[in-house]
């Protein structure tokens, strides 16, 4: 069995559809989530979850056989959906886009691991946990 969980015409319809959903912007300097190096990352991080993308991937199959304006509406058709499969697809995506230097670099961030340097957050409002902190224990005690 081949490592590559998708078919050829899986991949095709996975990369129009992927372009689709975050489009290059020359305005803020990023690639599509369809660039090779983005898109490469996509595939190999598929793992478990290539179940579910090949189930989404059924319901727009020949997706990238379609003009640009027949595929982005059924692409909006598709990603309006909040189905499992449909937000699994998304999870992937967006995951593998945000780890992409050239991405971290237009969001103002150094594109390394948080540790061991670490990230400063600004402190905020921790008042806003009071309602938490008031509820009962939701566990039991241990023997």
């Amino acid at each position: 069995m081949s490592n590559d969980p998708l078919n050829a015409r899986e991949r095709r319809d996975l990369a129009c559809l992927v372009g689709l959903m975050i489009p290059a912007s020359a305005e803020y300097g990023v690639p599509s989530a369809n660039d090779p190096l983005i898109f490469e990352d996509i595939l190999r991080s598929l793992g478990r979850d290539s179940p579910a993308v090949r189930r989404a991937l059924r319901r727009v199959a020949g997706i990238g056989d379609l003009s640009p304006d027949q595929a982005e509406t059924t692409a909006e058709a598709l990603l309006s959906q909040t189905d499992p499969d449909i937000v699994t697809l998304g999870r992937v995506v967006l995951g593998c886009y945000y780890r992409d230097d050239r991405v971290m670099h237009s969001v103002g961030r150094e594109p390394r691991a948080p540790f061991p340097q670490g990230h400063v957050l600004e402190q905020g409002d921790w008042s806003l946990l009071d309602a938490v902190r008031g509820r009962p224990k939701l566990w039991r005690d241990a023997p």
